[in-house]
Parts: C-alpha cells; sequence; structure tokens
C-alpha cells in the first residue's frame, strides 16, 4: 500500500511540473508595442516596395509632408537636416498626404518632380498615403496611437515623429516646429550619441 501510494505521488507530481517557461518577449519584440513602429513595407515614391525595418539601428525622422502647404517650405530645412546628419546615422522618411485642405493634389511622379526641382530633397519619400480618417495608414494609426506626448492625431502637416536606432518613437514635433529647431536636433544629437 505504501509502495502504490508513493508511485502515486510520484507520478502526480511528474503530471504536475510546470512545462518550460517561455521567456517574455523584450519590448523590441512585443508585437502590440505601440512605440515600435518600424515594421511596415511601404511603397517608395519613385515606385518599389521597401520594408521600414531597413532603417533599423538609424535615428529616423517620419514627416507627413504636402506641397502646396504654407509649410512647405519646411522641405528646405529637412534636407538641411538630412544632410548634417546622415553619415552619422540618421535619415529623414518623407510621407506624402492629401489630409489638410486638399494640399498634396499631385500624384507621386508629380510630387518627385516639386520635391527635386524647388528643394533638392534626397531623402526618402515614400507613396502618398493618407494620415488620419478612416482611410488612415497602418503606418499612422500605430504612430498615433502611441501614448501622448508621443501619440496623438496628426494635426497638420509636416508633423514629425522621431524614431530612435531600436524602432521605437521617442518624440513627436509639431506641424510648426522648424526641422532645424534645437529641439528637434538636440534630441537628434542625443540619440545619434547614444548609438555610439
Amino acid at each position: 500500500m505504501i509502495r502504490s501510494l508513493l508511485a502515486a505521488l510520484a507520478a502526480s507530481v511528474t503530471f504536475a511540473s510546470p512545462a518550460r517557461a517561455e521567456a517574455p518577449p523584450s519590448n523590441d519584440q512585443a508585437p502590440d508595442d505601440p512605440t515600435q513602429v518600424m515594421s511596415f513595407t511601404m511603397e517608395r515614391l519613385e515606385g518599389g516596395e521597401e520594408d521600414l525595418s531597413a532603417y533599423q539601428g538609424k535615428v529616423v525622422l517620419i514627416v507627413n509632408t504636402a506641397s502646396k502647404c504654407g509649410l512647405t517650405s519646411q522641405y528646405e530645412g529637412l534636407q538641411e537636416l538630412y544632410e548634417t546628419y546622415k553619415d552619422q546615422g540618421f535619415v529623414i522618411l518623407g510621407f506624402p498626404a492629401n489630409n489638410f485642405m486638399s494640399q498634396e493634389p499631385g500624384s507621386d511622379e508629380e510630387i518627385a518632380q516639386f520635391c527635386e526641382r524647388n528643394y533638392g530633397v534626397t531623402f526618402p519619400m515614400f507613396s502618398k498615403i493618407s494620415v488620419k480618417g478612416s482611410d488612415q495608414h497602418p503606418l499612422y494609426a500605430k504612430l498615433t496611437s502611441a501614448p501622448e506626448p508621443i501619440g496623438g492625431e496628426v494635426k497638420w502637416n509636416f508633423q514629425k515623429y522621431l524614431v530612435d536606432p531600436s524602432g521605437h518613437v521617442v518624440a513627436k514635433f509639431s506641424p510648426r516646429t522648424k526641422p532645424l529647431n534645437e529641439q528637434v536636433t538636440g534630441k537628434i544629437e542625443e540619440l545619434l550619441q547614444q548609438q555610439n
């Protein structure tokens, strides 16, 4: 009888022993992490698809742009910002959008010509998307769903989101904050120093 009790006890211990525990996902891998935004495949302005994960490891500034806006001249500052820091691991990703008073009516080809002719833009530009409303692109749904102060709706053209080298949004700058504003450049420099 004692033998059968011991056998039963051993069987119950074996049966009750927990399965091998899985390590919880890190913040970088958490699928529901609202600040991780570099997992989308987007169409480039000149055609062809590009996986944004190609920019992982860089400091990234994501900007929704427009060609017929009072803030369109910010293209000039964005290009200067890009040229200043691109060799240190910085990139700007431009996303034309027609969400605000139809200020980006052109086709991708027209937008590309406008950017090159008027501002000499050389940073990556992507196909026109919607950044708000019922047809909002998933990239911007993710950007805007992040908690404040880095998330929240897109207020106007040229709103800026700063992404760290691990692909997480770490700062948001209002449309009227110019690209060369020291708040922007200071945060970029801070992130670039962290990665070196």
